[in-house]
């Protein structure tokens, strides 16, 4: 084994008040969104239905244009598509609930100032795609996801993997959810079926990442009480658990940031580049795979550390 490179269970208080600088905020967002939404982000309109209109315009609409306008009419977020439609060009507007028709009407003055002469082909109103039954279908399934979770890494490895494991997972679905709560009731982002998509693929990544250190500290465990010498003092002593940590993250911490880098380099290509259609959905893989990479380094293992230094305290405290 190499020598310690990068001492993280030492600062381990420093990591643990990093992560709660980012959760505390974005837990108080998902509050305030529970009382301003009455859900525990701005839901979009996946989740509370709305209207979609298909209009035809006589000369090629810019899809941008049409999104500015919506916003200009207090439509913010809505989805703008282009469609064929017997063989001409249609754009399809998916907007929040028009039920008042002051704001159509409003919407295609402004409409016909900026794009010129259109034909309104239909207006339907629409029910949620994610509806109450799926929606706790879904959250019933996660959470069944987590207890297999727990069974596995407990039967692969130890039960305080498992816990550590499952606790830096719901740090990283935190910071997440807390951001764009924030978001939500600051620049009014919603959140939509991408949003539970980015989700999910966050926690796939984050406990992957977790995985990959957890294995090297297992396999490294041998090596507890085994001689080393101090770099620094020269003096010779016995590796403790925390060292074996220290040990195996370091050996991992290339890997782990390589891999994270390749898949930030192209979510931000695709991001800057990308349409405005899916960028919500790109920031939000970016958001979790950057707090994933850093709590699998520095939040999962230094809570394994801790957990296994309170336990062997208590060991030591109980009476023969």
């Amino acid at each position: 084994m190499n020598g310690r490179k990068i001492d993280i269970v030492k600062y381990r208080w420093l990591w643990f008040g990093l992560s709660l600088l980012i959760t505390v905020p974005g837990f108080l967002g998902i509050l305030m969104c529970c009382f301003q939404f009455h859900a525990p982000l701005k839901p979009g309109i996946d989740f509370t239905g709305g209207s979609i209109l298909q209009y035809q315009f006589e000369h090629k609409a810019d899809l941008q244009t049409v999104r500015n306008t919506l916003s200009g009419v207090g439509l913010e977020g809505s989805q703008v598509q282009e469609a064929i439609i017997s063989g001409k060009e249609v754009i399809v507007m998916r907007t929040k609930a028009l039920d008042d028709e002051s704001v159509k009407h409003k919407l295609d003055n402004a409409l016909h100032t900026k794009l010129g002469d259109f034909k309104v082909l239909s207006v339907d109103k629409v029910s949620a795609t994610i509806g109450p039954e799926l929606l706790g279908s879904g959250l019933l399934a996660l959470f069944l996801t987590f207890a297999m979770m727990v069974a596995y890494i407990s039967y692969r490895y130890m039960f305080d993997y498992a816990i550590c494991a499952i606790v830096a997972l719901a740090h990283d679905v935190l910071v997440l959810c807390g951001i764009f709560a924030i978001m939500g009731l600051v620049a009014g982002t919603e959140v939509d079926s991408l949003f539970i998509s980015a989700v999910l693929t966050v926690i796939g990544f984050s406990v992957h990442d977790t995985i990959v250190v957890f294995d090297r500290i297992r396999e490294n465990s041998k090596y507890v009480g085994s001689k080393a010498i101090d770099p620094k003092t020269k003096q010779e002593y016995r590796k403790n658990f925390g060292d074996i940590a220290n040990d195996s993250v370091n050996q991992t911490l290339a890997r782990s940031i390589y891999t994270s880098l390749t898949v930030i380099i192209t979510l931000t290509a695709l991001y800057l580049l990308g349409g405005v259609t899916t960028r919500d959905f790109v920031l939000a893989m970016l958001i979790g795979i950057i707090s994933g990479t850093y709590s699998s380094i520095f939040n999962a293992s230094c809570l394994l550390v801790y957990w296994r230094e309170i336990k062997c305290q208590r060991k030591q405290l109980k009476p023969a």
